[in-house]
């Protein structure tokens, strides 16, 4: 079988419910994979195809890798689909476990690539008062904070904020308690609360710093 061209697909993915019904398509889709059909493939693709590209870039934090990774899963879906098993999840959880243990692994090989580095990149240490005045560089800070969290505080808020899943869709998918999955955003609520707060009483006393270094208001 001819390795598949993946495209990202802009707006949503399809929703399905759950219940017999649902683990019946998810059955006959994946076992249309598995034998191979062009069709089963490309419904597989695009309903699974834009989570698995949101995860892979909101954990790696860079898009052209998240696109690698998103080839990646895919292959490795192709080769592991014959073990899913719809009783245990849904097929678009299962397929984004994959891509989320993917990230993961490029991740572990970035940072042991990087452990003898001294200095790793501070972000906006060098920009200037008056761009930090700026909306953009407002919401540069935002992401910043979100991508400075913990792999796992970020991808649950990936699935729960980001991704609009229940609690138990992204506990499913993270192969944790949904008590657990409540702690990871409670914790991510709190650092990005600290760190933006922070971030606002910096603002604060640069706007001063301006005023006070010109003529006065």
């Amino acid at each position: 079988m001819s390795r598949p061209v993946l495209k990202v697909i802009e707006g949503p993915p399809r929703r399905t419910g759950g219940g017999e019904e649902a683990r019946a398509a998810d059955a006959a889709l994946a076992q249309g994979v598995a034998q191979g059909d062009a069709a089963a493939i490309r419904a597989l693709t695009q309903r699974c195809l834009p989570r698995v590209h949101a995860v892979a870039a909101r954990l790696l934090g860079d898009r052209a890798e998240a696109e690698d990774v998103a080839q990646e899963t895919f292959l490795k879906v192709w080769r592991k689909i014959a073990l899913y098993d719809p009783e245990r999840a849904r097929l678009e959880t299962w397929v984004t476990r994959i891509a989320m243990n993917a990230s993961y692994d490029r991740l572990r090989k970035k940072r042991e690539s990087q452990i003898s580095d001294d200095a790793p990149e501070q972000v906006d240490d060098a920009v200037s008062a008056d761009a930090r005045l700026t909306g953009e560089d407002a919401l540069s800070r935002v992401r910043a904070a979100v991508g400075a969290l913990p792999e796992r505080q970020k991808l649950a808020l990936e699935l729960c904020h980001f991704q609009e899943r229940t609690n138990i869709e992204a506990a499913l998918i993270m192969d944790v308690s949904v008590e657990a999955m409540e702690s990871l955003l409670a914790r991510a609520r709190r650092a990005l609360k600290k760190t933006l707060a922070r971030d606002r009483d910096e603002l604060i006393k640069d706007a001063a710093g301006l005023h006070g270094s010109g003529r006065e208001l």
